[in-house]
């Protein structure tokens, strides 16, 4: 079972959603996020502090710290986030073309996650759990949403269908063309949407792994109850949107480009395509030279028996990548660069004709596989998964007091 629970949320005056919700922290730099904050409303200014302080601030000293504290503050004084009196769930739904998405808002158990039954795919960086342990800590609030997914039920998709047929609190257009709208669910619902989750065998991390560590360790510090649940956002895996993960590399290594396809050659069945784009799982294409080349894997290339070295993204990095480009540790090296599937082919023939060296667009990683690799303890390889739409800050937060 999974303990799900209502929670009372602070989150945007209706009227004020469209200035407060902001896209996530970590997928805009400093610029953008100076540029957004133009905006005195936008929630930036919480997630991204530095932008109130001289240029060149660090993002994660004390001062800026600070000022994200007393920015939530003061948004909560004036009127901009309100906090309301009882706990509920709220339901989160976006649109992005043809795609509609509809998740649960609610506080997800430190203690399953602790426990392993809410499921890890990645590992985390040591230095991005201080910082989202810092500013959890010196908020006093958890502001930042962990993705979680679980397998769909007829259960709680009725709830969802029945609480979204009403109006929502609000509804807006960011600029990327996405829509958001929130619904908080009536009183008469909460119970049922709770036993609903209690009859959910296993979460699993969809994004979030630092920010569901960095709640682990508040609550081994506090060991109160506020701190006990975080906050998260469900989604249904038949909901979700997964896109590719793509690659670019900077040099070949010191291989002529000759080499380097003779190289590719002993493990891939190479031909000339005019479709960039893969369709089928354990294809890739290659943007080399001006030319898009769909690489096949030879017979006995691909390990079917290992949910994670079967991955494509795994094939890449053990194939070609690690022995061939020298990226041992792709999650440090600088002669990579990983583009999400948003971004499309042309992203990557542009990164090449402009000077990089070659680049790789991928099938996108099934939740399947995610499921797989999690059930099995294991972890997939960095950057494996592109979600879209992205999930925005400022819908909700849940404070720790």
């Amino acid at each position: 079972m999974a303990d799900v629970r209502p929670f009372r949320a602070i989150r945007p005056a209706d009227a004020l959603a469209a200035d407060v919700i902001a896209p996530p922290y970590d997928v805009i730099d400093e610029e953008e996020a100076r540029e957004i904050a133009r905006n005195r409303r936008s929630f930036v200014r919480v997630t991204r502090p530095e932008v109130d302080l001289p240029a060149g601030t660090d993002a994660h000293s004390q001062e800026a710290y600070e000022k994200a504290r007393e920015n939530l503050e003061a948004f909560l004084a004036d009127g901009t986030l309100i906090r309301d009196e009882a706990p509920t769930y709220y339901f989160y739904g976006q649109v992005m073309g043809a795609h509609r998405q509809v998740g649960i808002l609610a506080a997800a158990s430190v203690a399953e996650y602790d426990a392993g039954t809410l499921k890890k795919h990645e590992y985390t960086r040591p230095d991005k759990e201080d910082d989202r342990t810092h500013h959890m800590e010196v908020l006093d609030a958890q502001v930042g949403l962990v993705f979680l997914t679980y397998r769909a039920t007829p259960t709680l998709a009725a709830l969802t269908a029945s609480v979204t047929a009403a109006p929502p609190a609000w509804r807006v257009t960011t600029d990327d063309g996405v829509e958001h709208a929130l619904w908080p669910a009536p009183a008469g619902v909460v119970e049922s949407i709770r036993q609903a989750f209690d009859a959910i065998p296993e979460l699993y991390i969809a994004d979030g792994h630092h920010r569901s560590a960095a709640a682990s360790r508040v609550h081994a510090n506090r060991k109160d109850a506020p701190s006990a649940h975080f906050l998260a956002g469900l989604f249904p895996d038949d909901a979700l949107c997964v896109m590719a993960y793509n690659r670019v590399v900077h040099d070949l290594n010191g291989l002529s480009q000759d080499a380097f396809l003779q190289a590719v050659g002993e493990h891939f069945e190479l031909a000339p395509t005019d479709a960039p784009v893969p369709t089928e799982r354990g294809t890739f294409t290659m943007y080399l030279d001006g030319a898009w080349q769909l690489l096949t894997p030879k017979p006995g290339v691909v390990p079917t028996d290992d949910p994670v070295a079967s991955l494509d993204v795994a094939v890449l990095q053990d194939r070609v990548l690690g022995p061939l480009l020298g990226i041992d540790d792709p999650r440090r090296s600088t002669r990579i660069t990983f583009v999400g599937g948003i971004r499309g082919p042309e992203a990557l023939a542009r990164a090449v004709d402009r000077g990089a060296a070659v680049a790789f667009h991928l099938v996108p990683t099934g939740l399947d596989q995610l499921f797989a690799v999690a059930d099995a303890g294991e972890v997939m390889p960095p950057k494996s998964t592109w979600f879209e739409p992205k999930l925005r800050e400022g819908v909700v937060g849940k404070m720790l007091r």
